[in-house]
Formats: structure tokens, sequence, C-alpha cells
């Protein structure tokens, strides 16, 4: 499996790709769904370049994109470029996913959300707020357990959309209550996060399901001419 950027011409979709995350990542999101993880509408692109990038490919053409759309719609926030380092690991964990490398994303599945859990600070927060990533784990495990059979690409493309998501947001969650950043970079009370905890519980999942919608019919619809996408064309 390619995993380096492997043309010129793969440099000039990464430039599309980045400059389209860019635009997205700028924009101002929906008042309603400030409370969820992006502010923006990255979510919506984050899958896609999981898809239609190698790994590797997927994380340069969302790094740019998203250190770009920060800069370009600076929220006043220095703090948040820290967090959008999820971005580029939703990427390309939505790409693992979608080329079948299941092994390595359920080890960091694995390890992420142990280390959410043996962390202090989480032992005040609503553990069942995360539902949507306790989700996103179960369709992986047994989605490796099931993967000698091959799966329809509505599936696929579903499903890998939904697990690099989830993946972006447990790293911005391992950053935030691990890492205590909500203490010594925002000076956030527990309190208040744990009301962050709970109104994400309802906004997360919707922009997860937009961009795993969004993912599926860009997908059905470029079927056949993507490379990746053909081995899934009727």
């Amino acid at each position: 499996m390619q995993m380096h950027i492997t043309s010129r011409r793969s440099l000039y979709r990464i430039a599309v790709f980045a400059s389209l995350m860019a635009v997205f990542e700028a924009a101002p999101g929906l008042p309603q769904l400030s409370s969820g993880v992006w502010y923006g509408w990255t979510f919506l692109v984050e899958p896609l370049i999981g898809v239609f990038f190698n790994p590797m490919e997927a994380f340069f053409s969302a790094i740019i994109g998203v250190m770009a759309g920060h800069l370009i719609g600076f929220r006043g926030d220095m703090y948040e470029f820290v967090f959008a380092l999820g971005a580029p690991r939703g990427a390309s964990v939505t790409s693992l996913a979608f080329r079948g490398r299941l092994a390595a994303i359920a080890v960091y599945y694995l390890v992420s959300p142990s280390a959410y859990f043996l962390s202090p600070n989480s032992l005040n927060l609503p553990h069942w707020a995360l539902w949507d990533t306790y989700l996103a784990f179960v369709l992986l495990m047994a989605t490796l357990i099931i993967r000698r059979t091959k799966t329809s690409r509505t599936y696929a493309l579903i499903f890998s959309a939904l697990v690099g998501l989830e993946a972006d947001i447990l790293l911005r969650i391992l950053i935030f209550v691990p890492l205590s950043t909500y203490k010594w970079l925002y000076g956030f009370p527990v309190e208040f996060i744990q009301a962050i905890w709970v109104v994400s519980t309802f906004v997360t999942p919707i922009q997860v399901g937009l961009g795993s919608m969004l993912t599926l019919i860009v997908g059905n619809a470029l079927v056949g001419t993507i490379d990746v996408l053909k081995e899934y064309a009727p």
C-alpha cells in the first residue's frame, strides 16, 4: 500500500483539497452547532480528504488546510491551533479505514480512551456523553472481526467517515482533559466542562452525521472516477 505522496498530480489534488478545507474551516458555523467539537465546517471536508487520499497525503492536505483556515478565520484564540491537529488525525484515520487498515486504528481506539479514563480529570465528567465514540469503537471492532467479507460501498464510506471523525474528537479530548489544558490554558472550572460535555453529546453527533452523509453522497457521485473508489463501482 502506498503511504507516500505519489506524484505531481497528487500534489495538485492535495493543494485543491487543502484550499477547500481552509474555506470550510474559516467559514463561521451555525450558532446552534457552536457547542460541538468544530466551530467551522471542517467536519464536512475532513472525511472526504481521507477517502480520496492515502493516509500521508490526507494528513498533509488536512493539516495545511485547517491551519490556513484558522489563520484566515482567526477567532482570537491561538490555542485552537493545537486542537486543530485533530483534523489531520481524523483525515488519516478515515483513509486507513477506507483502505481496510483497521488494526492500526483499533490500537488508537484502545489507547486513547484508556488515557482519558485513567486521567483523574475525567472522574467528574459524564462518561455517557461520549456515546458516539463508543458506537464508533463497537463498529470498528465488529468490522475488524468480519472484514473477510467485502463490505458495501455505502457501509465503507459511512464507516470510514464515522471512525475518522471520532478519531479527531478523541485527539481533541486527550489534549483537553488528560493534559489539563482546560485548566492551564483556559482556566475553566470542572462545572463548566461538565456543561460542555452534556451539550456536546447532542451537538457533536449531528456534526458527525452530517460529515458522514456528505461523504456518502460525494463518494457515490464520484465512484469510478477516483482510483480508490473504482473497486466499489457496480
